[in-house]
């Protein structure tokens, strides 16, 4: 029988947020673990999916054990797990176990989607690949994201978020010209993996409403990691060119870039000749922009004259006034931004208006953290819930979705199987 929302009578855990959301409706199994995988589930629970998260009874979400920490009475909870399994209802399984495979089968027969993350040939081995679950429900969308995909000579390698840095070439073109690359300072490939996830996850899903059956959607961290580098490829393969660390430079256009300013840095990118002109006009210099060196966004692009003659310009303007006074002459005509650290984006107003730091529960606290970027009209996101425990609505979902009773759980739980 069909999942009710999860704040419907038994089945508490998840906000309200889930009841209204564009994907209400939608029952997702996230069998993931760690980023790649867990905030693909996030986001759709955020849009009003009702998200299970699966864990192994004895080796749950090792994440759990991330910091930072808030105490919550003996027992101290993640911030970095809560981040990524918020408004999702928790249980746990041992897929090891007949009873625990014979229960995943008779999970799938009721959901529309299961995300996983283990490397390609796993689930299979534990006799759970797709083609198995797809003869429980062809309606299945099997979402797999994993280093290198389901195909290829290299899909069997193991990888992290910076196997996913390295091979997708990202790496390489980071940091400083006179050092080593430098890894992209978040996890990238983790977070472009699950967010190609959830679109390829959408993309399915809109061709089952539409009749069809169930597909995998194969996401790899390569793949993703390879299609944010920019102009990287086709400079290549046009020019033979091979991107290579410029430090906060672009490849082609100036200025754009970062310039120290009287308590840090700012981003200027007023590179176009109406820009530069409100520029120069901003900073009482209007004769600058009709220098015959510096007269052209073309001139302007070569990298001698941009560092000759107009980084030295900027600088000057730039370096007696904060980045507040900055970004307040440049006001809605000049693309400056003050770089922030994440301090300053925390407590900035307009994150605040976006609600983009919104409170999510962990034991008696509410904690801050990032909320949720895909802002609808209609449907706004949020209140959110706070991560389930690693088995807490065993007896709710078990319940609705296998028929299983007290006695049974009891059985399980004995057994080792959830």
């Amino acid at each position: 029988m069909p999942v009710e929302s999860p704040i419907a009578p038994g089945m508490g855990g998840a906000s309200g947020n889930a009841a209204r959301g564009p994907l209400a409706g939608v029952k997702v199994l996230d069998i993931t673990r760690v980023v790649a995988g867990p905030y693909c589930a996030m986001l759709l629970a955020d849009l009003g999916a009702t998200v299970i998260k699966v864990e192994h009874p004895d080796d749950p979400d090792y994440a759990r054990t991330f910091p930072p920490f808030v105490s919550s009475d003996a027992t101290e909870l993640s911030a970095f797990f809560t981040q990524f399994n918020r408004n999702k209802l928790g249980i746990s399984l041992n897929m090891k176990t007949a009873e625990g495979k014979a229960l995943l089968k008779t999970l799938v027969r009721e959901v529309d989607i299961l995300v996983e993350n283990f490397r390609p040939g796993t689930m299979d081995k534990l006799g759970l690949g797709y083609e198995v679950l797809r003869a429980e429900n062809p309606k299945l969308i099997y979402t797999a994201i994993s280093g290198f995909g389901r195909t290829g000579p290299n899909s069997s390698r193991p990888a992290f978020d910076n196997t996913g840095q390295a091979a997708g070439g990202l790496w390489s073109m980071n940091g400083f010209a006179d050092r080593a690359p430098v890894r992209v300072g978040t996890i990238i490939g983790d977070l472009a993996a699950s967010l190609y996830a959830a679109i390829g996850t959408l993309a399915a899903l809109r061709e089952v409403e539409r009749g069809g059956d169930g597909q995998v959607v194969d996401i790899s961290q390569q793949d993703s990691v390879l299609s944010l580098t920019e102009n990287a490829v086709v400079r290549y393969t046009t020019k033979g060119e091979v991107a290579s660390p410029l430090g906060s430079e672009h490849p082609f256009v100036r200025p754009y870039g970062q310039f120290p300013c009287k308590d840090g840095y700012v981003f200027f990118g007023g590179y176009t000749d109406k820009f530069w002109r409100l520029t120069c006009q901003m900073f009482g210099e209007p004769d600058v922009a009709g220098d015959p060196e510096i007269d052209t966004m073309e001139k302007r692009f070569d990298p001698v004259v941009a560092e000759t003659r107009v980084r030295p310009i900027l600088e000057r303007w730039f370096s007696t006034y904060t980045k507040a006074e900055l970004e307040e002459m440049a006001g809605d005509t000049i693309p400056l931004s003050a770089i922030k650290t994440i301090a300053e984006v925390v407590e900035d107003p307009h994150i605040a208006a976006r609600d983009m730091i919104v409170q999510v529960p962990m034991g008696a606290e509410m904690v801050r953290m990032f909320g949720q970027p895909v802002k609808l009209s209609g449907t706004p996101t949020g209140p959110y819930a706070k991560a389930p425990d690693v088995g807490e609505h065993n007896a709710e979902v078990y319940a609705r979705l296998a028929g299983l009773s007290a006695d049974d759980l009891a059985r399980l739980a004995k057994d080792g199987v959830i």
